[in-house]
């Protein structure tokens, strides 16, 4: 049986994944886009075309540069084990929510229970970090106490 932290991991990866395809997606669109702008009379119009299609390549090669920077990020994160303090891979429980520390990729799901995923450099990731069960944090006047690291 896989644990909680494996769930919300493979989560996190297929949401990173999702962002790889759409940005590779986006991509190939916007090539194949551009093999099809035919050269008109109307030179301005043509390279107006070619100049947003370049644009729209540059924005999602961007998108998945930084995609799979992530998927690499989240491929060094390890599932096994706990520590008594918080830390990226944690699953840190409060009296406000279930935390994940990995990365950004909102609310994830596992038997019905909701879990943020957030990034260590995240407001309240930053804050999660180092504490153990008991310790109480602030997060923009939100307090929070820590129930569980797992």
């Amino acid at each position: 049986m896989s644990s909680i932290k494996e769930l919300l991991h493979g989560q996190c990866a297929s949401y990173v994944q999702a962002k790889i395809d759409n940005a590779q997606e986006g991509i190939d669109e916007a090539q194949k886009a551009s093999q099809q702008e035919t050269k008109s009379s109307a030179g301005d119009k043509y390279e107006t075309g070619r100049a947003m299609i370049q644009q729209e390549i540059n924005r999602n090669t961007g998108l998945l540069t930084e995609s799979k920077l992530l998927m690499a990020t989240l491929n060094q994160i390890s599932t096994a084990g706990s520590s008594a303090m918080a830390d990226i891979g944690s699953l840190v429980v409060t009296n406000k929510g279930k935390f994940y520390i990995a990365i950004s990729a909102g609310t994830l799901n596992v038997d019905g229970d909701s879990y943020f995923a957030v990034s260590p450099v995240s407001p309240i990731g930053v804050k999660l970090r180092g504490k153990k069960t008991g310790d109480k944090i602030d997060v923009n006047g939100v307090a929070y106490q820590v129930k569980e690291v797992l």
